[in-house]
Parts: structure tokens; C-alpha cells; sequence
């Protein structure tokens, strides 16, 4: 299929047409050329697809249910309990409606982390989004329960390789050192070198687990993950806040890349923020994530990005910290190149995963500096068309079938909260 962005606006003014064939962007250039579809863009601003890079997405069932708590309260009392009476059919339709609100709000690539990740592959084939999809494991030291896990992520990999779709990558998600034993980390990295896939982790969220882990091991997490060989360029560690500068030179000489999630850091009340001038100093590479929606509350990353912005301006004490141009391709164009994709950008050859702005949003005027206002002003209502891996997945902010989606979604949880109390 082939489409025409018709005299749309890029980032510096510039007023040109955009033709996609396939799933890739072929041409951009003044010239009009012939298509199946045919976009009139006249006052639409053209972006890359932005990047959700840590999420549990089926949790936006959860959104509203437990808010304002301690962080091991929220996961112990609230969380964790509802979770293990979850099945198939509610990840499916939590899933379903994260890639709508993800969709509408101009994500066209995400990292998902979670249970029953059958379900989310199914429910992220039918909405068409670009992903990273991984089953969540947790033995909680029990070996009993470790095989059981490394079971289900042979399984998934296996259901993802005999999918054979483009868009969705495999990987393995170990939760985190304090879920997961020494034995399984390493099962899983070396079934990750074997089987060429990525490993989606939590990595010092807290200072607790930082503490612990000291108190346990004699070192950091980060330290504890290097000296077992789990470190390497296929993981992609989520959160990050305690780092020490020893920390930061281990995570860059594996290559390790870190999603950074600065409204759930601030919401659960982590205590501190990610060091971004440290991880740039020492050339790691570095993500956004929303977290998932019962922790955010939403999976806007426009709002994402003007958090993770100005956080780091307030913690470091330096407004010029993480100017809106860097903050936005943190957002877009490093969680393509993190994976190896050429996307994340607006250019010939690139992933046709694009997003067409109404330039006239009272949110992007006046347009003294566009990429000023996406980061700063806008959310995600300023959205009108998705395009991912070439096709059209919302177009003048329809989504086909979005109100059956967002029902289905209300219906399994209530159905789930009313059968088990």
C-alpha cells in the first residue's frame, strides 16, 4: 500500500509531500505523486512516532485503583494480589486499550513487560503497533517456580518466532534482582545470547532495593549484575535512579541501555531521579517510559517528556539541563536506534512510523519553537493521524472500533473485581 502526506509542515517550517510505500518512507520532496491513499496535511505538522519504552500495559485495568501509597504498600497490599487472579482474556483487553491510548496519544513503538503475554502478542498484532514484547519472570528464589517461568519464556519466544510478525520483537523480562535469583539471571542471559533477543529489567528503582542488595551481596545491583555476567548490550534497564558513577561506567562498557520514568518515579515517591548528566557523560543511552498506567496514570509520552525535562532541570539545579530538541529525540529517534531500527525520524528510508499534528492546536501556538512546544505545552490531544510500519491506525483521531475497545476493557475488569471481591 502506498500513502501521500500531502502538504505537510516538518519541524523547521518547511512545507513538502511525503510518500510512503510499504512500510517505509520513500520520498520527501514538493513533488505529487500518485497513491492508494492520499492525506490532505494542509495545517498538520509531520513527527516521528514517539517511544514508550517501559511499560506493563495490560495494567492500564488498574488505573485509579490504588493511588497514594508507599511503594512496596501499592505492590504488596494492592497490586501483586489483584494480579494473580489476572488471566488471558484481561491482558487481552488491557492491552488492547493501552495500544489505543497509545495510539491516540501518538506512540507508535513500545516495551512491554508483563503476564500472559500470549494475549498482549495477539492484542498488539490486531492494533498495529511497533513492539517490544517480553514474559514477565519471577521465582522469588524458588526453584520449583524458576522452572515453571523459564517454561513460559521458552513458550513466548517461541509463539512470537511462529507469529512471524515484523513489528513485535521477543525478549525476556526477569523483574528484578529482588525477584529473581542468581540462577535464573544467568539462564536467562545466556538464553538471550543464544536465542538473540533483548532483556527488558527493573534496575535500582528504589534506594531499599539498593540497600538490600548491599546488605545481601556486598554491592550494588548494578556491581552484583556485572560480576554474574548478566550485563550486556541486549538489556534494557528500566528506572535506574541509584546509580553511583562506578554504576554508570558498568552499564556504558556493556553497552546497556536505561528507560528513564519520571511521573511514576515522582508519583510512588522513589526519592530520588535518574542522572542523566552522569549517564551522558559516560555515553549510555538512554530512553523514556511511562511505567505502566496504575503508577503514571496515563501513557501520554508528551507529558512524559515534559516531566522528565523539567525533573531533571529541578534535581540538578540547571535550566539548561536537557533542552527540549535533546529531550524529544530521547523520546523518539534513541529508542529506535537502542533497538537497531532505522526509525524514530522523519527522513527517506526511514520506518514509516509517523504522527500528524493539527498546527493549530492552542497548545502548539503561537509556533515561535515547534519542538519547544511539544515538549513543554503539549499532550497528547495535539494528535489527529498515526501511521505505524505503513499502515494508518488513526486517522482525524478515529481508531477503528476505539469505543468497543474501551468497553471490552471496562467490562473485564469489572467482571474480574466482581467474581473475586
Amino acid at each position: 500500500m502506498s500513502i501521500l502526506l500531502k502538504n505537510v509542515t516538518l519541524e523547521k517550517g518547511r512545507e513538502v509531500n511525503i510518500y510512503i510505500e510499504d512500510n517505509l518512507i520513500l520520498e520527501i520532496s514538493k513533488e505529487v505523486k500518485d497513491a492508494d491513499k492520499i492525506l490532505d496535511c494542509n495545517n498538520k505538522i509531520v513527527i516521528p512516532g514517539l517511544a514508550n519504552m517501559h511499560t506493563h500495559a495490560a495494567m492500564i485495568l488498574l488505573r485509579g485503583y490504588a493511588d497514594d501509597m508507599l511503594l512496596q504498600e501499592w505492590l504488596e497490599k494492592k497490586i501483586w494480589p489483584i494480579e494473580a487472579k489476572f488471566n488471558e482474556e484481561i491482558v487481552y483487553y488491557g492491552t488492547k486499550l493501552a495500544c489505543l491510548e497509545m495510539i491516540k496519544t501518538g506512540t507508535t513503538l513500545f516495551s512491554d513487560m508483563y503476564l500472559y503475554m500470549k494475549a498482549a502478542l495477539k492484542a498488539v498484532k490486531e492494533m498495529g503497533l511497533r513492539a517490544m514484547l517480553a514474559e514477565a519472570y519471577f521465582d522469588f528464589f524458588d526453584e520449583e517456580v524458576a522452572e515453571q517461568y523459564k517454561k513460559k519464556s521458552l513458550e513466548f519466544l517461541n509463539e512470537v518466532k511462529r507469529e512471524g510478525c515484523e513489528r513485535i520483537i521477543a525478549a525476556l523480562g526477569p523483574h528484578a534482582i529482588y525477584t529473581v535469583s542468581k540462577d535464573s539471571l544467568e539462564w536467562i542471559s545466556e538464553l538471550a545470547n543464544e536465542k538473540d533477543v533483548r532483556i527488558h529489567f527493573h534496575l535500582s528503582e528504589t534506594e531499599k532495593e539498593n540497600k538490600d542488595c548491599i546488605k545481601k551481596y556486598g554491592k550494588s545491583p548494578t556491581k552484583y549484575l556485572a560480576e554474574i555476567n548478566f550485563l550486556s548490550n541486549r538489556v534494557f534497564a528500566a528506572h535506574a535512579v541509584y546509580l553511583s558513577e562506578r554504576d554508570v561506567r558498568l552499564l556504558s562498557n556493556h553497552n546497556v541501555k536505561v528507560v528513564s520514568c519520571p511521573t511514576s518515579n515522582m508519583k510512588l515517591c522513589v526519592g530520588s531521579a535518574l542522572n542523566y548528566p552522569l549517564l551522558k557523560k559516560h555515553k549510555v543511552l538512554v530512553t523514556l517510559g511511562t511505567d505502566s498506567a496504575s503508577s503514571n496514570n496515563n501513557l501520554d509520552m508528551f507529558e512524559e517528556m515534559k516531566f522528565f525535562s523539567l525533573l531533571q532541570k529541578f534535581y540538578h539545579a540547571n535550566p539548561v539541563l536537557l533542552p527540549a530538541k535533546e529531550t524529544f529525540e530521547i523520546a523518539s529517534t534513541n529508542a529506535y536506534k537502542a533497538l537497531g531500527l532505522n526509525g524514530g525520524k522523519i527522513e527517506e528510508g526511514a520506518l514509516a512510523d509517523i504522527v500528524v499534528l493539527n498546527a493549530k492546536n492552542h497548545y502548539l501556538l503561537p509556533t515561535h519553537n515547534l519542538i519547544s512546544n511539544l515538549v513543554y505545552s503539549a499532550n497528547g490531544s495535539v494528535v489527529e493521524t498515526v501511521i505505524c510500519d505503513g499502515k494508518i491506525l488513526m486517522e482525524c483521531g478515529k481508531v477503528k472500533d476505539e469505543d468497543k475497545i474501551k468497553q471490552d476493557g471496562i467490562n473485564a475488569i469489572k467482571k474480574l473485581i466482581q467474581e473475586n471481591g
